[in-house]
């Protein structure tokens, strides 16, 4: 930015120079101005004498700049003799007596761009540079993320995506929403370059927990003369219709076969830092049989976010930046007399809700657990030898539940693993006790497109009728929930299914911390 501002400036006082008599007739002074004058105002030093605004680096220009002389491609040497000259140690390199002031030229210098007879131009396009403001659609800008904000109100659209499962297509929209707030809401549709307004139903899920904000689907009924709509808003009444961002629609097409068999969708990643248990659970999903893992992530350490980074560019995982608590006190907890907030569990059912939607023609089945639990069968060795057997029994309509088993992850492995032993977290394979099951709960596997309201433990409302799951018994398959504290004088139950899966898991893990940089090989 420096050498950009000080050529500039040269070459301006080149100009100026050639202009002079004393350069024509050596002109000298005997006296000095000790303060630099132009028709006896101060003249200031700096860019600010031209009434701009300069940026403080080289994004002044919208350009990227090398931070090196090799910017331009030239060798430039350190020092004056750079230019096989050799230059004075003051004005009198010159052999001119230099005033201090801009009267030092014999010119009158105005206060003002216009000082040199040119126009500035306040903002980027005073260099001729048009700078984008971002995609756009019929006009407006696109927002693609969780958590924007509709207007003044206290609604926040996470995702919208077209459902094509009721004949007539829907454009549903999953929010985050102050449940006493009444509103009456209307959808804006961009439809080949232009908008088109339709009214909007929406319905709060069930499952608030009490808390102030609760979820809530949002369905745009697509007009007749927008048969392809492109992007979404969601306005309402109690506010101006006019809309300040588009979001893009998912899912307007149905492919002919679903890119996964099986995701799993994380709900949430918050201060995350278990970097072992991380690496472990992915190689373990992998196993079971899913070739897609969602997170919703809110925060984590810098080497988790190295694991992150490290699958999400191998194509298995695809993070979703949760940041609804820049918005909403999310509480830490399901219970609000314990855990104060106005969002429960930093926004867990409405990421649930979410990534069913997101996944509804991308995935045949999602699992809805955490990072710390594992649906493991007991008969075969995955879920694409699971799920057929239990359809088969149960039928396509239902989802499948799977009991809760909590594993303290207190006895010794088996296969203890010494090269681990430096990286940060609890090592799985130690979970090979459990405690006797008090807590009847459960976790899901299910066919998103049965879904309309998804909870933590099951649904709350299916496109079919009740039962909308069925319990998986515990001799068939069982969800393996780590915990790492427990009741004492508790008589734990040796269960070591997960020693099944050692052979394969030990060297997958091993590579990928390897390949972070955890361990050496």
């Amino acid at each position: 930015m420096r050498i950009i501002l000080v050529i500039f400036f040269l070459v301006i006082l080149f100009f100026m120079l050639l202009q002079l008599p004393f350069l024509q007739k050596p002109v000298y002074h005997k006296s000095t101005i000790p303060s630099p004058k132009a028709c006896g105002v101060q003249v200031k030093d700096g860019p600010e004498a031209f009434d701009v605004q300069v940026k403080d680096g080289p994004e002044a220009f919208d350009v990227q700049v090398k931070d090196s002389p090799e910017a331009f491609d030239v060798q430039v040497k350190d020092g004056p003799e750079a230019f096989d000259v050799q230059v004075k140690d003051g004005p009198e390199a010159f052999d001119v007596q230099v005033k201090d002031g801009p009267e030092a030229f014999d010119v009158q210098v105005k206060d003002s761009p216009e000082a040199f007879d040119v126009q500035v131009k306040d903002g980027p396009e005073a260099f001729g540079i048009q700078v984008k403001d971002g995609p756009k659609a019929c006009g407006v800008q696109v927002k693609d993320g969780p958590g924007i904000k509709v207007g003044n109100l206290h609604t926040y659209v996470t995702g919208s995506y077209m459902d094509h499962r009721f004949g007539e297509k829907e454009i549903k929209m999953i929010a985050i929403v102050l449940r006493d707030e009444k509103v009456t809401y209307r959808c804006v549709m961009c439809c080949e370059g232009r908008n088109v307004t339709s009214p909007a139903d929406y319905t709060i899920h069930s499952d608030h927990f009490t808390f102030e904000y609760g979820t809530a689907t949002i369905t745009c009924q697509i007009d007749s003369s927008c048969s392809t709509p492109t992007h979404v808003a969601l306005t309402a009444s109690e506010i101006s219709n006019s809309i300040t961002s588009f979001q893009p629609i998912r899912n307007r097409d149905v492919p002919a076969v679903f890119p996964y068999s099986f995701t799993v969708c994380i709900s949430v990643m918050y201060d995350y830092k278990n970097v072992l248990g991380l690496v472990q659970a992915m190689e373990m999903f992998r196993l079971l049989g899913a070739q897609r893992v969602v997170i919703y992530k809110t925060s984590c350490d810098s080497d988790t976010q190295k694991v992150l980074d490290y699958y999400v560019k191998r194509g298995f995982v695809e993070i979703i930046p949760w940041t609804i608590k820049k918005h909403i006190n999310v509480s830490s907890g399901w219970r609000k007399a314990l855990s104060p907030g106005q969002l429960h569990y930093y926004g867990q059912i409405p990421a649930l809700n979410d990534c069913v939607y997101r996944y509804m023609y991308q995935s045949r089945y999602v699992a809805l657990h955490d990072m710390d639990e594992l649906i493991l069968p007991l008969k075969v060795k995955n879920w694409m030898d699971l799920l057929p057997e239990l359809e088969k029994e149960h039928g396509t309509n239902v989802g499948f539940e799977f009991e809760n088993n909590i594993f303290p992850c207190t006895a010794k492995a088996d296969y203890e693993q010494q090269k681990w032993k430096n990286v940060q977290g609890t090592n799985i394979l130690k979970c090979t006790e459990r405690i006797p099951n008090s807590f009847d709960n459960y976790k899901i596997i299910v066919s998103p497109r049965l879904v309309l309201q998804a909870t933590v433990h099951g649904l709350v409302e299916s496109v079919k009728p009740r039962p909308y799951t069925v319990r998986v018994k515990n001799s068939i398959a069982r969800m393996y929930h780590m915990k790492f504290s427990y009741p004492t004088n508790t008589d734990l139950i040796r269960d070591d299914r997960l020693n099944d899966y050692a052979k394969d898991l030990i060297p997958a893990v091993s590579k990928v911390l390897q390949d972070c940089g955890f361990i050496k090989d």
